[in-house]
């Protein structure tokens, strides 16, 4: 048995009575009776546990606990469970990290446990303001719906996003990890990655918003921070890239829909029209970052810090709004003359968070004319109607591979002689260097033929986070009808010399579709992307083969092979590269020589496939055989069951969806699973449709 509560937004008022608003502070007593052979926690800690009688004469256990501090009502927690924990002390902040008896014993919290103390540490000092409470307790459930919680005091995690098996070698996981628990602490001064994330939330337990409407305060800012907090106990991690590619590009693919809403609300429009649970999305989170980031980029870390520690200093244990938040940054600005902005702190941010959507700038470099416009998707009937949204921007940009002083563009058009290029066709100009600010941007056709040219002569002299936003740009572009498909791929001529895996994969999710099979290998596309993408692909693939075939170790470190890998070898695979599906073979022929082998991790699900799909019954019959092996994990299941689906005889797939259909076999629930995995491949959708009409 097991209880944990969730309270955030409005769950408070379920548990107890209260006036369950964030504004409402208060402190709170809390006294838990439960059964003798449990532990309870809550926020604060326990100063007192004693027995009572019920009228049957059973005993119960009566855990009181201190008095909390001032504190929303949605921060109240309490777990009542039978768990283990880890425990050490950073500057006398006790620091205790709980989960089931044997994930603790086996060492699977311990990382956990190495980083927490760390990055509370890092932000005190970052920030300049002390953990208020005597101690920290990080619980990981088995089964939680929220991923996770920053309760004041008391954290609480899914299992997979706080454990971390001493066996996995491999960074992601870690990174994972650093970034929740960075996040949650970052909360605890607003409340202090997801995991970082989570840790970051100790800002919001200090400061909360005044209402729901500015939530992207509290879950914005802390997920900036929770970058900065994982890079500090991770420092391999490149922070900017992983940045752009887990936050800034995945929310600008989504801020561009009609009727997205902006980041922060007037209070009537919420309470109208749509829930609070709605608001925890990713507006809040990425957007609610991104803009962050831009605002600290153009004011300087240092300044930015600086107001941030003045704003939690005046509010903590009290509430804030974002115009709190503009007015300390504004002092700040103004007690210095390095920086200089165009307009009030508040002026320039309410462009960003009051209005929806984000800017397109375009460019004509003969005159040095920039004009912007709102993003939106011109083959769509609905969004011509005139949006004249303008935004305040920063320009960050760089001419011939040196960087230039910050621009400002805070009208809709405005000419920058300085911007101007010369005929020579190596004069060539970049905005937005490393995707600082929250837009995209449109080049006109004499830029975008010099920055194609300079990348296949010299793909270094551009900052890879700058590539990798010039190709998200250009296929944006294209979808939304600003330039032609022509254009776009123009830019991707010079992949050979592409050796960043990140960028890679935005290539892909821009080329590939993303189920590879249910293109039904489009017969005018197929060959063309085969011909088109495969010369391109071969540098970077047997670069990574190399360490596949002879030292997957030594990828430990390298984040985005373990994130991005598996996509660019079973898009390899896909296009039929001969070397893919050899590899595949080999590896596939080792573990069934050797059960014990593991094949590596980072490419399992392809060579699975691949290896069944190249192979006959026999490769087929030992998927077949390992799935049905008790100890193997729920991960490994599936893998092996969508590679039963890559066979490329048609009896062994029409005997798979039979099997599917057997109570003995499989639980029911993987019967529609099987018939998913086989009508997305290649031979499999026909006969899967033919089955399904057979045994409807």
């Amino acid at each position: 048995m097991l209880i944990a509560s969730q309270l955030e937004p409005t769950y408070a008022r379920t548990v107890y009575p209260c006036f369950d608003e964030p504004a409402m502070k208060a402190t709170f007593n809390i006294r838990i009776v439960h059964d003798p052979s449990y532990v309870a926690l809550s926020n604060m800690p326990a100063i007192d546990v004693s027995e009572i009688k019920d009228e049957d004469g059973s005993l119960w256990t009566v855990t009181t606990f201190n008095t909390s501090l001032k504190m929303s009502t949605y921060l109240t927690a309490f777990v009542i469970c039978d768990f283990d924990y880890v425990t050490r002390t950073e500057r006398g902040n006790e620091i205790r990290i709980w989960a089931r008896k044997e994930a603790v014993k086996n060492g699977y919290v311990d990382y956990a446990l190495s980083i927490t103390g760390q990055i509370f540490s890092f932000l005190e000092d970052l920030l300049n303001v002390s953990y208020p409470l005597p101690k920290t307790d990080l619980v990981a459930l088995p089964d939680f719906g929220a991923g996770a919680m920053e309760n004041w005091g008391l954290m609480t995690f899914q299992e997979s996003s706080l454990m971390y098996l001493p066996s996995d070698k491999f960074t992601s996981r870690r990174a994972m990890i650093a970034v929740i628990v960075s996040h949650e602490l970052g909360h605890q001064a607003c409340e202090m990655l997801r995991y970082f994330f989570f840790l970051f939330k100790w800002f919001g337990n200090l400061v909360t918003m005044n209402w729901w409407n500015d939530l992207w305060l509290n879950e914005g800012l802390a997920s900036y921070f929770e970058y900065l907090g994982a890079t500090f106990v991770e420092p391999k991690l490149s922070l900017n890239e992983i940045f752009y590619d887990h936050v800034v590009q995945p929310v600008l693919r989504e801020d561009n829909e009609i009727g997205v809403r902006s980041l922060s609300q007037s209070e009537d429009k919420i309470k109208g029209s749509f829930s609070l649970m709605s608001l925890f999305d990713s507006i809040t989170y990425n957007k609610g970052a991104s803009i962050t980031w831009m605002l600290s980029g153009f004011l300087t870390e240092k300044l930015f810090i600086r107001a941030l520690t003045s704003y939690l200093k005046e509010f903590s244990f009290s509430n804030a709004n974002q115009d709190d938040l503009w007015t300390h940054i504004q002092m700040v600005v103004d007690a210095q003359d390095e920086v200089q902005l165009p307009a009030s702190v508040k002026q320039i941010m309410d462009s960003w968070t009051c209005q929806n959507g984000f800017p397109v700038l375009t460019l004509n470099l003969t005159t040095g004319t920039i004009s912007q416009e709102q993003f939106l998707n011109k083959k769509n009937e609905n969004s011509t109607d005139s949006h004249n949204n303008t935004w305040i921007i920063p320009i960050s940009w760089m001419r011939n591979g040196s960087s230039q002083p910050l621009m400002w563009l805070d009208k809709s058009s405005k000419v920058f002689p300085e911007m101007q290029v010369s005929e020579s066709e190596y004069d060539w100009i970049l905005l937005n260097v490393n995707l600082s600010g929250y837009y995209r941007v449109n080049y006109d056709r004499l830029n975008l033929k010099r920055l194609a040219r300079l990348l296949e002569n010299d793909p270094k002299a551009i900052p890879a986070v700058s590539r990798f936003q010039l190709i998200d740009d250009v296929f944006a572009l294209t979808q939304f009808g600003y330039i032609q498909i022509e254009t776009a791929l123009e830019l991707t001529k010079y992949l050979a010399r592409e050796d960043e895996l990140f960028i890679w994969n935005v290539v892909l999710l821009n080329l590939v579709p993303e189920n590879l099979e249910s293109t039904l290998k489009n017969y005018e596309v197929y060959p063309l992307l085969k011909k088109y993408l495969l010369k391109r692909m071969l540098p970077i693939y047997h670069y990574y083969a190399g360490f596949i075939r002879q030292n997957v170790d030594a990828l430990e470190d390298d984040y985005f092979a373990q994130v991005y890998l598996e996509k660019l070898f079973a898009t390899a695979c896909w296009l039929g590269l001969q070397d893919c599906l050899n590899l595949s073979s080999e590896l596939y022929a080792k573990w069934m020589d050797n059960p014990e082998y593991k094949i590596p991790f980072l490419i399992r699900r392809t060579v699975c496939c691949y290896g069944v799909a190249v192979g006959s019954d026999k490769e087929w019959n030992f998927a077949w055989e390992m799935y049905n092996h008790t100890d193997s994990t729920k991960e490994d299941k599936d893998i092996l069951l969508s590679a039963m689906s890559c066979a490329k005889e048609s009896w062994l797939l029409y005997r798979y969806l039979q099997y599917g259909l057997s109570d003995t076999l499989f639980s029911s629930n993987c019967t529609s699973i099987i018939i998913f995995y086989v009508v997305t491949k290649d031979i499999g959708h026909r006969i899967a449709w033919e089955f399904v009409t057979e045994n409807w």
